[in-house]
């Protein structure tokens, strides 16, 4: 029997994949498993039962990646299962910028009292015109799986797109249309763009990629989106650019103090996932995720540990050891595998930045004493028997 929490209201037809093995616990210190959207986790002592945590979403900022790393416990998020509803916002986003709607919406509300409003509107319409954002050149930073599903909607819109990624997965080249212009230095997004949207992760990296130089490089009038991190733009450099005319709009879904309420910025509250698909979607990932590790020790999207992906065990035993990534450790488990007369009869060994990951299939059990004994050597982080 698996127990798992919730720190956040989850989709129910996520919840629903599990089995009746599973039950719903309220005292996260029993849980195997965390299922969670955006509560704060930094806070948190995790308890030695814990051993995966599920982000049903992208973004992992609200979860200690390395402390979780440190203590064996694998993160997981969902990408790709909200993507569609980020991308359809970013469309939301990029025709309020460009067309004063808000603006006429609030006329027609601030006047629904005139007897004579149909009127008095054909005079008033023409403060709120704008632009339209066919033949407008439109830059995307980031060509993951909103990026590439952005790039190839404005496309089809009638836009020129430039995208820039650096490390663009083989997966989104190819679903990538061959007529987006793909660019080697960001540089080009900023000189010729005149709508430019960021699909990056938030990293030491990439924060305040859109910074008061970037801005300098842009054309006068351009149009920024935010559907990210709030952390990824120099905000400050952005409210001192739309005072100066070079940039139109400023289109976040981040609410804060810098930008809420300013001139020249639309700013959302963080709606980008709020579609009832995109919920349910992360929900399912994110279930079928934290399943998998706990039932097969399989890992798939994981943020902190290499993915590792077996299958279901067709063997008598299966174990996993999460454990640093540094020299000689196969060789170690190789010889207590041999000094126990274990077979081994597949094997699988991954490694992300500092930490790595070996599953192993055995033609016997895999009894506690083999897992001691693994727990044992210098940089192992933690020990499953998963059959």
């Amino acid at each position: 029997m698996y127990k798992y929490a919730c720190l956040n209201p989850i989709a129910s037809v996520g919840l629903n994949k599990f089995t009746v093995d599973y039950v719903k616990t309220e005292d996260v210190n029993e849980a195997e498993g965390i299922l969670v959207r955006s509560a704060s986790m930094h806070e948190m002592d995790f308890s030695d039962n814990l051993l995966c945590v599920a982000r049903a979403g992208a973004g992992v900022n609200n979860i200690p990646l390395e402390e979780c790393a440190k203590k064996g416990i694998v993160v997981f998020n969902t990408p790709g299962a909200n993507a569609n509803a980020v991308k359809e916002l970013v469309f939301a986003g990029m025709l309020l910028a460009e067309r004063d709607i808000i603006g006429g919406v609030q006329w027609v509300k601030d006047n629904a009292n005139d007897e004579n409003i149909a009127k008095s509107a054909e005079k008033a319409k023409k403060a709120f015109a704008g632009g339209e954002i066919q033949d407008k050149k439109l830059g995307v930073i980031g060509l993951g799986a909103i990026g590439v599903r952005e790039a190839n909607a404005a496309k089809h819109m009638g836009m020129e797109v430039y995208g820039y990624d650096p490390y663009i997965s083989v997966a989104a080249a190819w679903s990538l249309s061959r007529d987006i212009k793909h660019v080697t230095n960001i540089d080009e997004i900023f000189e010729n763009c005149d709508i430019i949207t960021i699909h990056v992760p938030l990293l030491d990296s990439t924060k305040g990629t859109i910074s008061k130089d970037a801005i300098n490089k842009m054309k006068e009038g351009v149009i920024l989106l935010n559907f990210a991190r709030d952390l990824l733009v120099d905000e400050e450099a952005v409210l001192a650019g739309i005072k100066s005319g070079k940039i139109k709009k400023y289109v976040s879904d981040f609410a804060n103090t810098t930008t809420a309420g300013q001139e020249g910025c639309i700013v959302m509250p963080h709606l980008g996932a709020s579609t009832e698909e995109a919920e349910d979607n992360c929900a399912k990932m994110a279930v079928d995720e934290m399943r998998n590790y706990l039932e097969n020790g399989n890992i798939v999207n994981s943020v902190n540990f290499p993915n590792c992906d077996m299958g279901v065990c067709n063997t008598e035993g299966r174990i996993a050891i999460l454990h640093a990534n540094q020299a000689n450790m196969i060789a170690k488990f190789s010889s207590i595998f041999g000094e126990l007369g274990i077979n081994i009869s597949d094997f699988t060994n991954k490694s992300k930045g500092n930490y790595a990951y070996t599953l192993a299939d055995a033609d016997s059990p895999i009894t506690e004493e083999i897992a001691k004994k693994l727990t044992e050597i210098d940089g192992v982080i933690r020990v499953r028997v998963v059959k």
